[in-house]
């Protein structure tokens, strides 16, 4: 009955601790577009201010692999859950200071210099907490592993729900004179509060039995990671890359796309806010499948199908299903791709160095979501979107490749030292005793 409370708390927490770290941090890419070049930079000319704002959201995907790599070489030689409250704070503290602070016309230079270092800390945040994240509710769990781990990735979605409304609704409430003045700051400082919440329902979380199992903790996570296991990683980079530039083409390029094309913004970020919701249960859904079936099957019809829905994508923008082309490229097929990394991040990598090496990996494939909107913004002005399918069925043609490479790891054992081994090697076996040799 404990370990099922337990594991309960700890799948609740990664979930809220998810939702929180994506509210504070997609909340910066709403504002970014539509507040901060006219707060932040308002000395350039706009669509220069615009493209100045947009670099400071760059900036997150940037750090976010340096979270991973602090957070869990500590969060491997420390523990998970110690992590998982100081990316928590971090987050929290760095998103409510946005919301204090003072504006170009107030202190000059100084007001986008302190928003960007705030944005690199949100990175480190975020970047930090998804390995932690996903481990609590991994490690907790001994069967259906990859539904338990999929609410840390459903939880993003749900974070880019609560934030566009969040954002949208201050807006709306008030004239936009009011709004650049104060009233985008709301937002931000109710980023406290969520915090408050969020700790309360992690500080209840025990760490990892699996962690504490363990008797063979390396001091130096990293090295052990590209030492003994660069192929693996290399490999889990590729198998998430498509996951994430398909993310940030239907969430980021369609949404200007489908502004440029002439619908109206509020019906666009309504498809957004539509097709994240129903995000959730597709991540949850085909992530339990994944448990019955296996984790590269779904990531391969994933793939496949993404790949293909790119040459449609655009069609069904220019002729108005907006709403259609979201839900059907981020809550059907993108889930698919995307709701199995959780688990197999997790099932990829030794105790000793787990939460180093997911994090990394799952960071590292990350910033093909921070940079597919600037590619696909260049090909399209030079050759327009004709292109920029195929591009897109590249990217899913490597991860399927990459997939391919890897074996199955459903049935991998979180426990002992040869999980990596079995995870890009032969197919798992039944799991043995703590400590046995692969």
């Amino acid at each position: 009955m404990a370990t099922t409370t337990q594991l309960r708390r700890a799948v609740a927490s990664s979930f809220l601790g998810s939702v929180i770290e994506y509210y504070d941090f997609l909340l910066y890419a709403t504002a970014s577009a539509i507040v901060f070049n006219k707060v932040f930079f308002s000395s350039l000319d706009p669509l220069v201010g615009t493209i100045a704002s947009f670099g400071t959201f760059a900036t997150g995907y940037l750090a976010r692999p340096l979270g991973g790599v602090l957070f869990g070489h500590f969060g491997d030689l420390l523990g998970r859950k110690r992590m998982l409250v100081l990316t928590m704070s971090l987050m929290g503290v760095a998103s409510f200071l946005i919301g204090l602070l003072p504006i170009y016309t107030q202190v000059g230079w100084l007001a986008p210099a302190g928003l960007v270092l705030l944005r690199v800390l949100q990175g480190v945040a975020v970047g930090g907490e998804w390995g932690g994240a996903v481990l609590m509710s991994a490690e907790h769990a001994t069967s259906r592993r990859g539904l338990w781990a999929s609410f840390t990735n459903a939880g993003a979605p749900f974070g880019m729900v609560l934030s566009t409304l969040a954002l949208s609704t201050t807006s709306a409430l008030m004239s936009e004179q009011a709004f650049l003045s104060w009233g985008w700051r709301v937002p931000f400082l109710l980023s406290l509060v969520l915090l408050g919440v969020g700790l309360f329902v992690r500080l209840k979380v025990e760490e990892t039995p699996v962690f504490q199992a363990e008797r063979k903790r390396t001091s130096a996570p990293l090295l052990d990671v590209l030492r003994n296991h660069p192929r693996t990683l290399l490999l889990a980079i590729g198998v998430g890359l498509a996951a994430f530039v398909a993310q940030s083409t239907l969430t980021t390029f369609l949404l200007a796309y489908g502004v440029q094309t002439g619908i109206g913004r509020q019906t666009v970020l309504n498809a957004v806010t539509i097709s994240s919701a129903c995000a959730v249960i597709g991540i949850i859904g085909w992530s339990a499948t994944s448990d019955r079936f296996g984790r590269r099957p779904v990531v391969l019809a994933g793939a496949v199908l993404m790949a293909a829905y790119g040459f449609v994508l655009f069609p069904l923008v220019d002729n108005g299903f907006v709403v259609i082309a979201l839900v059907l490229g981020q809550a059907a097929i993108h889930p698919m791709m995307y709701g199995p990394l959780a688990a197999l991040y997790s099932e990829l990598f030794r105790t000793g160095s787990r939460y180093t090496g997911a994090s990394l990996g799952y960071q590292l494939a990350g910033l093909g979501a921070g940079l597919a909107p600037l590619l696909f913004a260049q090909v399209q002005r030079t050759a327009g979107t004709g292109a920029i399918p195929f591009i897109l069925a590249a990217f899913c043609v490597l991860t399927v490749v990459c997939t391919l490479l890897l074996h199955e790891t459903s049935r991998t054992s979180l426990t002992g030292d040869g999980d990596a081994e079995r995870g890009t090697g032969q197919l798992a076996t039944p799991p043995r005793a703590h400590g046995a040799e692969a």
